[in-house]
């Protein structure tokens, strides 16, 4: 066997495999950050929507004033300690929002505040001389959501739309960006409820809703329901004072204590599933992935360690006339036959000294004569050929006839040279 020449050089092999195993761990991250090429600015009304119905600029504003925020696209966000903001949209699920609401309330997970939808929109459309950004919305006319008096906290509540003349609360006053189209809350819900921001007429625009303490020995954390978005939204960003409310809307829903906030995206249809990069390295996942690891670089040590490189295989079968006559004697060797290649060889012998001497004579015997005769005619002092031809005829056992095999090649390389 032989050893073949590696076409591929070990560097170039480690490159590969790196820029691999690169593009794989990325790939994971990218599926748990949610990069799958869908826009988050589609002019809905959640923290990462650009339009003046989203809330992307309350989102900068609190990262530019020092608080700590992130966006969640995971339903596991939703027991991270810290302030959740929910932003539901109009067609959301009640009791997914009563679930979400009532498990942070047992747990003792933080405070929550809900903005409610309110604003239709649509995308700006393409006419000539309209430049619009991508997210940038119309407003189309306002609508209450529907599914706001099933939640817990809302039981007996009611929201209208209306005009007002402006709001007060949390030491501030101003007014809103349209105050014809306000929601409020018009009929108080049964459960107890601590009034924040109100209308020039009296109605609620935001309130704590918290649910009832229980069987706890602690004050629970606050329930914030703001009924008119346009107080936190895009819309709202573009006055000062409004800005400053949101500020302080947020400080009382953390009740003064440092904390994170977090704005979720799931409920809007931007959730992602769980981040495989960190899930892989999470019990009961830890195990598996270590030996994974192990077994990769058992597996790469031996292939960049090995003695040289691959062993070829032999072919099945020889070529060439010097592995034909291996073969054919070791077929002889075998079957003893040996006797059989007495006469060919004597031929062979005879018929190469004859041409090189010049004669031409057809059977053995008048060829001996004659190789005889012409070699005396030269004035040759040694054996005469045809006492070694005759001694090849005689000789029975392998190693006399090798002998004497050996001793016409001698004579006949002699005689050529």
């Amino acid at each position: 066997m032989s050893r073949a020449r590696n076409p591929f050089k070990p560097s170039a092999v480690l490159a590969l495999l790196s820029v691999g195993a690169i593009a794989f761990l990325l790939l994971l991250y990218a599926l748990g950050q949610g990069w799958t090429g869908e826009g988050e600015r589609d002019g809905g009304s959640h923290a990462a929507a650009n339009g003046l119905n989203g809330y992307s600029g309350l989102v900068e504003l609190l990262r530019d004033t020092g608080h700590n925020v992130s966006l969640s696209r995971s339903p596991a966000g939703f027991e991270d300690y810290g302030l959740q903001v929910l932003t539901p949209p109009s067609w959301a699920d009640p009791e997914e929002i009563n679930e979400i609401i009532q498990s942070r309330f047992d747990n003792d997970a933080g405070p929550t505040l809900v903005l409610l939808p309110k604003w239709m929109a649509m995308p700006v459309p393409d006419a000539p001389g309209v430049e619009a950004e991508e997210g940038w919305v119309v407003l189309a006319g306002a609508s209450s959501p529907g599914w706001f008096e099933q939640l817990a906290v809302a039981e007996g509540a009611e929201l209208a739309i209306g005009e007002t003349g402006g709001w007060q609360g949390l030491g501030s006053s101003g007014d809103l960006p349209d105050e014809s189209q306000v929601q409020a809350l018009v009929a108080k819900p049964d459960g107890p409820m601590r009034v924040l921001l109100q209308d020039s007429e009296g109605d609620v625009l935001a309130a704590d809703l918290r649910p009832d303490r229980g069987d706890k020995d602690y004050e629970p954390w606050p329930v914030i329901v703001v009924f008119e978005p346009d107080l936190l939204n895009n819309y709202g960003m573009a006055d000062e004072m409004r800005a400053r409310t949101a500020l302080a809307l947020l400080d009382e829903a953390r009740d003064g204590v440092d904390m994170p906030i977090n704005f979720d995206l799931t409920l809007a249809g931007l959730g992602a599933s769980e981040n495989l990069l960190t899930l892989a390295f999470t019990p009961p996942f830890l195990a598996a992935t270590l030996c994974l690891l192990l077994a990769g670089l058992v597996i790469a040590w031996r292939a960049f360690c090995r003695f040289g490189p691959a062993i070829a295989e032999a072919p099945a079968m020889a070529r060439g006339k010097r592995q034909l006559a291996r073969n054919g004697a070791a077929l002889v060797q075998r079957v003893k036959r040996w006797h059989l290649l007495k006469q060919p060889y004597e031929d062979m012998v005879g018929r190469r000294v004859a041409a090189a001497l010049g004669l031409r004579p057809a059977d053995h015997e008048h060829r001996e004569h004659a190789i005889d005769a012409a070699l005396a005619r030269r004035g040759h002092d040694g054996p005469p050929f045809s006492r070694l031809a005759g001694d090849l005829r005689e000789a029975n056992g392998p190693r006399d006839i090798i002998r004497a095999a050996r001793a016409l090649r001698t004579f006949e390389r002699t005689l050529t040279q």
